[in-house]
């Protein structure tokens, strides 16, 4: 049994496909917005050094916020492909993750979106087998997302760490 975290959030998933397999690459062409792309490229050139790199970030978070609210006013809503099956993650470790319901067939390949709780929080694709009813081992995450979903786990650890130094001091 892999070590996992204790963490609680939404994962909806489906059986793999081709056509699933497209949305996936989609979500991670998603990630390259046109103002990200300018950035890794300033980034690339050398233009952003002076800059903070959080105040950065924050004015990247405020641009894609004012591209939401753009969409919403104009009714542009994001579709995705429905899935079959829905559950929340009670457990995450860097290569696997748990969810709350035994309803996962083992062996089988699912593709999956998980509703990361990060800055800025988005939709992150997922694909992975199962190892059990209920423990998945990711097979594939755009490069992006695994960033931000281990560094979500290693902030998790710290969290739980300072809350049990907590108990015993």
């Amino acid at each position: 049994m892999p070590r996992l975290i204790p963490a609680y959030f939404e994962v909806e998933f489906d059986f793999y496909t081709d056509m699933l397999k497209e949305e996936f690459d989609k979500l991670g062409s998603e990630s390259e917005d046109p103002i990200g792309q300018y950035i890794k490229l300033a980034k690339a050139r050398g233009e952003t050094k002076e800059t903070d790199p959080v105040l950065l970030e924050l004015l990247i978070a405020l641009h894609r916020k004012i591209d939401e609210l753009s969409a919403y006013i104009k009714q542009e809503v994001k579709e995705y492909e429905k899935l079959g099956f829905k559950s929340e993650i009670t457990g995450v470790g860097f290569e696997y993750f748990q969810i709350k319901d035994d309803i996962l067939k083992k062996g089988e390949k699912y593709y999956g979106r998980m509703s990361l709780p990060v800055f800025p929080p988005r939709v992150v694709g997922v694909i992975f087998t199962a190892e059990s009813e209920n423990l998945a081992k990711i097979m594939l995450m755009h490069q992006k997302d695994t960033q931000d979903y281990n560094a979500f786990i290693m902030a998790r650890e710290r969290a739980i760490i300072r809350e049990m130094k907590g108990k015993n001091g």
